[in-house]
């Protein structure tokens, strides 16, 4: 089985094709991200056949929102699918609803940040606090892990700020906006190489268009795994 680093983001139109891909992927990768953009297409079908049938690992990326009940209760719901991971929004009362929901479950809540599609200018348009943007992740990271968050989603650029903190012992940082050398950027702001995220703490990288636009994706896999030895 690969190197479970490697989480493949299913960023595709439907379960139809996010299965081809997988076909073609093989045992090139062993987990793989299932986001919002698939709900609609099948994605907890496909989460579920991944895991049960093909043995896969998975990450469901939700960034669930709302008041604490309702975020239990879709939790709770969804941790009957034996997932691995679940993303929320790190927001406290957030994260401590989702922990509940989780309860009794094999499911990891990780709580996100900020997102790796924004910089600063984003935050100002969205009324969010001044400040360096680092600093902001790290304190989101701080008031999730203290709230119960399993781990964090956060930008490779921010991996090692968060590992040094005391509150980050034990738990998980993933990090998106993962790009292998020469790769395009697409809409990722805040990047860095595989290689670059897991030296500065990131125990998984999230990594997508790279692998599932290119010709040989399994190829494309086994070459960012190769960037990880």
């Amino acid at each position: 089985m690969s190197d479970d680093r490697l989480i493949v983001a299913l960023d595709v139109p439907h379960a139809i094709a996010a299965l081809e891909l997988t076909q073609k992927l093989g045992d090139a990768v062993s987990f793989y991200k299932i986001g919002l953009g698939m709900l609609t297409g099948g994605g907890l079908g496909l989460a579920n056949e991944l895991k049960q049938e093909h043995g896969k690992r998975i990450f469901l990326d939700m960034k669930l929102f709302d008041i604490g009940a309702t975020v239990e209760a879709a939790v709770r719901g969804l941790a009957q699918f034996d997932l691995d991971f679940l993303t929320v929004h790190g927001d406290p009362h957030v994260v401590e609803a989702a922990k509940q929901g989780a309860a009794g479950s094999a499911t990891k809540i990780l709580a996100v940040t900020v997102l790796t599609s924004l910089d600063r200018s984003d935050l100002d348009k969205c009324l969010l606090r001044p400040g360096d943007l680092a600093d902001l992740v790290s304190m989101r990271a701080g008031n999730a892990f203290a709230a119960g968050a399993d781990g964090v989603i956060a930008s490779p650029q921010e991996a090692a700020m968060i590992r040094a903190l005391p509150e980050a012992q034990g738990k998980l940082i993933v990090t998106p906006g993962v790009r292998p050398a020469g790769a395009a950027l697409g809409d990722q702001k805040r990047v860095a190489t595989p290689a670059q995220a897991i030296a500065d703490g990131a125990d998984h990288i999230v990594v997508g268009r790279p692998i599932w636009t290119a010709q040989d994706p399994a190829a494309a896999a086994r070459a960012v795994l190769s960037e990880l030895l």
